[in-house]
């Protein structure tokens, strides 16, 4: 059969255009499909690396402060630590100003790794205390931590205000190891967490 000239361009456009397609279905579409999967496991992987190394900038920076904590305020003994919430409430509240009415604790019946006590505090005091007080609760070195906060007047257009403050204290529970730097207790100061 002999083709004419017009049926060979029709063949030959034919051919380079099924040739073109299939180049495009198995060479180009995987290969910019693949570029693509590529650029996303990059951007994936380096918000991954970004977010590990503000972890281990936040673990250098908030590692003394943890083992002080451990050191000077975790208690293993539930009892012990929330006499020594209790202890540091009516210190702070004395020193502030506040007369408090009610320290009620609770324990959390949770097994966790760091089981927490509640207190349920109120008080009494002018709008200076309570400050006071609130300020030596958030900077002090005993693990204690304002769950919630509730201040109302008792008399309109006095500062005689009424507190009600639900805090929690954290304990290492005896049946768990010792964290490391519990038991270096008076170690390393300046080694890693």
């Amino acid at each position: 059969m002999v083709f004419t000239r017009r049926e060979k361009a029709i063949l030959a456009a034919t051919i380079v255009a099924v040739c073109l397609l299939a180049l495009d279905f198995y060479v180009l579409t995987p290969l910019l499909d693949r570029r693509a999967a590529v650029e996303a496991d990059r951007a994936r992987l380096a918000a991954e690396m970004s977010q590990a190394a503000s972890l281990l900038k936040r673990r250098r920076l908030l590692g003394p402060q943890w083992r002080g904590m451990l050191n000077d305020g975790m208690r293993r003994d539930p009892a012990e630590a929330e006499s020594q919430a209790l202890r540091s409430l009516r210190s702070w509240s004395t020193r502030a100003g506040v007369r408090l009415s009610s320290l009620r604790p609770e324990r959390s019946t949770e097994k966790t790794e760091l089981p927490e006590i509640n207190i349920h505090v109120a008080g009494t005091g002018s709008m200076a205390s309570v400050s006071r007080l609130l300020w030596a609760i958030e900077t002090a070195r005993v693990p204690v931590k304002i769950k919630m906060l509730q201040l109302g007047s008792r008399k309109d257009g006095t500062d005689d205000l009424s507190l009600h403050l639900k805090l929690s204290t954290l304990y290492v529970p005896p049946e768990a190891p010792a964290p490391r730097h519990v038991a270096r207790a008076g170690g390393n100061p300046g080694g890693a967490p």
